[in-house]
């Protein structure tokens, strides 16, 4: 590759139509911190500010398809995965990733936004065994985390169990998402060794779709342009607090984050 060449990132995930989240956020996210974004795509959703109208999963062999073509030509440095519907889909990406070297950022996306279901519940297991033992980085929110290990967590107290939970399916690091706590957006980043708080103030808009996809590109990008772990995340965290606080209305329900908030004239 050229020196000129960005560092390549590729997300594995289904698309947002209106946006906001999915495909679209991945990109834009990787557009904005200065890395070439790449997709397979794994469903296409109808979707828009109140919600998720209908969904529909591509075919196993297109997904294999579109990550060999990529892989196999451009090559990629990181892996962020989010959407994967089924259980079908979970086994069919895990198979592929199986033999990645890059750093691989696992979103296990189970609902939207706004609730609507976006991971069939007899594919849990499927990630849980296949998927999260790939992962560099898993980067549940406290309703993943309660799908996924039935930890509750009520307090940031109740954080670290959540992510020795989440470690015993094996990713190197966890990240839980403290945001659907009350008082200030507070993650942790943990490797079961040592703990990473991450701080941040919780802004007054409503206008947050796409947080926990952007989060995770970002992470994704950011260990593409050679950071480590909670290098990356730190800098992931700043990235997104800054696209919820310019999170713009559009439509009649929730608005998405603003990925560009960073470039001039934004």
């Amino acid at each position: 590759m050229s020196a000129l060449t960005p560092p390549r990132v590729l997300t594995i995930a289904g698309s947002d139509s209106g946006g906001g989240a999915g495909i679209q956020a991945d990109l834009k996210t990787m557009l904005s911190l200065g890395v070439h974004g790449m997709s397979v795509i794994t469903a296409v959703t109808a979707q828009n500010s109140v919600g998720v109208q209908g969904a529909w999963e591509l075919p196993a062999e297109a997904v294999r398809a579109q990550y060999r073509a990529v892989v196999d030509d451009i090559g990629v440095q990181a892996v962020k995965t989010g959407m994967l519907a089924s259980p079908e889909l979970v086994a069919v990406v895990a198979d592929l990733l199986a033999d990645q070297d890059a750093p691989i950022v696992v979103d296990p996306v189970g609902v939207s936004k706004h609730g609507d279901a976006l991971l069939a519940p007899e594919a849990l297991e499927t990630v849980r065994t296949r998927l999260l033992p790939l992962a560099t980085v898993a980067t549940p929110n406290l309703d993943e985390v309660a799908q996924l290990t039935g930890v509750t967590v009520n307090s940031e107290d109740d954080m670290r169990d959540a992510a020795a939970a989440i470690l015993a399916y094996g990713p190197r690091w966890a990240l839980i998402k403290g945001g659907h706590l009350t008082g200030d957006a507070v993650d942790l980043l943990s490797d079961g060794t040592q703990d990473h708080w991450l701080h941040a103030p919780r802004h007054d808009n409503r206008h947050t779709h796409g947080t926990g996809c952007t989060l995770a590109s970002a992470i994704a990008s950011h260990l593409a342009l050679g950071l480590d772990v909670p290098d990356a995340v730190h800098a992931a965290k700043h990235y997104v607090t800054g696209a919820i606080a310019a999170g713009f209305p559009l439509g009649a329900g929730i608005g998405p984050v603003d990925h560009t908030w960073r470039l001039p004239g934004s």
